[in-house]
């Protein structure tokens, strides 16, 4: 394995404290998503979605052109989810993946490739569920 970069973020009081990146440039507070809450503040549901969906669009993309599979741009909206277990608590993603331009089997197809090799996709492989779901311009 070769190291490509390494990112790094620092947490001061859990989910209702701050995280601050090494550079600085992600700082934000963070909380609870209490309903009713006032606090503007992120979750680390929240960042892990917007990790994953960018990750996933980016191995959807990689795997499009190495297919030679053209398209009209595509979007994944990933909805991560906390869930309570009788041991504790674990997450559960749905990926909802939207490919402009191309029939809904090269879609389902993108899908299913892309979570192949999506460095976020193989790190939850087998630890959390993730459910991808795809769809096209003409299934909407």
């Amino acid at each position: 394995m070769k190291p490509m970069f390494t990112s790094s973020a620092t947490a001061v009081g859990g989910r209702d404290g701050r995280v601050v990146s090494e550079d600085g440039i992600l700082d934000v507070a963070l909380a609870m998503p209490v309903p009713g809450s006032k606090k503007q503040a992120t979750n680390p549901e929240q960042l892990f979605a917007a990790g994953y969906s960018a990750c996933f669009d980016s191995a959807l993309n990689l795997v499009a052109r190495k297919q030679g599979i053209k398209h009209d741009g595509s979007e994944v909206t990933a909805h991560v989810t906390l869930n309570e277990a009788a041991d504790g608590f674990t997450l559960s993603v749905e990926l909802d993946v939207l490919v402009r331009g191309v029939s809904e089997e090269q879609a389902a197809e993108l899908g299913k490739l892309a979570h192949s090799v999506c460095p976020y996709s193989r790190a939850t492989a087998g630890n959390i569920q993730v459910d991808i779901f795809t769809r096209t311009t003409d299934s909407e």
